[in-house]
């Protein structure tokens, strides 16, 4: 295939998988059984995955698992998972068991603003604009009266709009920047439709003042919502006396706390082992966003900008040891939504929210910290105390015995085998190929 295919979008869905699997494969009818394999064999509900995205093909599975046994706030959670990576619902669910008998998670939202922004630029007297500014303000409430009235009876809206001067990173750029509340919607339509119309009253408005010459004049570039949310910021944290964090790998707790809070401080200053360690709260973060059918892109990027927001990039969490009490939290700018989106569409999203009894976007803000804490917990215990493949190792046993598609009898003898032996893929390969002999 070297050539561009014309039409693509506009052919039937049997059409384009066709042409995908004579296209690409030498043997397109297997390709055409992978592919139909993933087809959900109620119509209706294959045609609504259809309508999700364009072109289409399939749906690609990934695995959604729960973590039980997470209490939150007094409250008792069983959290939802979407992920493909061995050992995080396990460790999510290990380290949810752990804290449930140390006083649980607690989780506060911090605060919920959200930000949008109208980039443009002016190649005139900046003191004029401000004046402008100040006069027209008004305006881009009323202008979006339309636009804001369910929301603001809802209890969120606008809630402020300011003139930024931003010539100091760019010539002539200037900005409308614009705080919101949008309650359980994450948001992103509402933000950007007031954007919009504040765009064209910002250009109405100007073509009609009187206060500038025939010199200056304004040029709107875009209008668009942040996914940097500074001020949409949501706290979990664990502690306890540093004598009850004993457990079976914990022998000396005072120890183990001293070295956790090394490990943290480590991931604090440097930028190579906080990326990683940073990771490791996504696992725990993405799973429980993806399984409630909101944007993990959008607060990943967010997020990893929060991170570095000091100029360095560096972890996300937190620990110390003060009175004897040991102390393990973050702090993460999360931008959610519980109504709205796939939320309403997407029959398992729905499934995930009743799960978590229908939380508010604050109460899955929490829900959201608290797996990130939690996975990262998880990881940094392992790291302190046996090692991280040890654990991980044992959850890959099962990925390398389907690769090599082995028999129960196989799969029998090969976890009793690696139950009193060292995992790693070629000793399991190994040991497959010599059972095989």
């Amino acid at each position: 295939m070297n050539n561009a295919v014309a039409g693509f979008s506009k052919l039937s869905k049997k059409e384009k998988v066709n042409w995908i699997a004579e296209t690409y494969f030498s043997t397109p009818e297997e390709a055409l059984k992978i592919i139909g394999n993933y087809w959900n064999s109620d119509d209706k509900l294959q045609q609504l995955h259809d309508e999700f995205i364009e072109n289409t093909i399939t749906n690609l599975y990934i695995p959604l698992g729960v973590a039980p046994n997470f209490l939150i706030n007094g409250k008792y959670k069983t959290i939802p998972m979407a992920i493909e990576e061995s050992s995080v619902v396990a460790a999510a669910s290990k380290s949810a068991k752990y804290w449930a008998t140390r006083g649980g998670f607690k989780a506060t939202v911090l605060d919920t603003q959200k930000i949008g922004q109208v980039h443009f630029t002016f190649n005139g007297d900046a003191q004029k604009l401000q004046s402008f500014f100040d006069k027209i303000k008004p305006l881009f409430f009323s202008g979006t009266q339309g636009i804001t009235k369910n929301m603001q009876q809802r209890g969120g809206g606008i809630l402020d709009i300011q003139l930024k001067d931003k010539r100091n990173l760019l010539e002539h750029y200037f900005q409308l920047h614009a705080t919101f509340k949008t309650k359980d919607s994450m948001g992103a339509n509402f933000i950007n439709s007031c954007l919009e119309q504040f765009a064209s009253t910002l250009k109405e408005e100007f073509q009609n003042s009187d206060a500038f010459d025939e010199n200056e004049n304004i040029n709107v570039i875009m209008s668009i919502l942040s996914n940097y949310v500074p001020n949409c910021i949501v706290r979990a944290e664990v502690s306890c006396p540093v004598e009850d964090l004993t457990e079976k790998h914990i022998a000396n707790p005072q120890d183990f706390a001293e070295r956790f809070v090394q490990a943290v401080q480590i991931a604090e200053v440097e930028p190579f082992r906080a990326v990683t360690h940073n990771k490791g709260i996504m696992n725990g973060v993405d799973a429980v966003i993806l399984a409630t059918g909101n944007d993990f892109r959008a607060v990943e990027a967010g997020v990893h900008a929060y991170a570095a927001k000091n100029g360095q990039y560096a972890s996300l969490s937190h620990a110390k040891i003060e009175n004897g009490i040991f102390t393990f939290w973050l702090e993460i700018p999360l931008a959610l939504g519980t109504v709205g989106g796939l939320t309403s569409l997407h029959p398992l999203v729905k499934l995930c929210l009743d799960i978590l009894e229908k939380p508010s976007a604050e109460e899955l803000m929490q829900i959201v910290a608290v797996a990130g804490l939690a996975q990262n917990f998880a990881a940094l215990r392992s790291l302190t105390t046996t090692g991280i493949q040890e654990g991980h190792m044992k959850m890959h046993l099962n990925n390398i015995i389907n690769q090599f598609e082995a028999n129960e009898e196989e799969r029998h003898l090969i976890k009793a085998h690696f139950k009193k032996n060292a995992i790693s893929h070629s000793a399991v390969v190994e040991f497959i190929e010599n059972l095989r002999k």
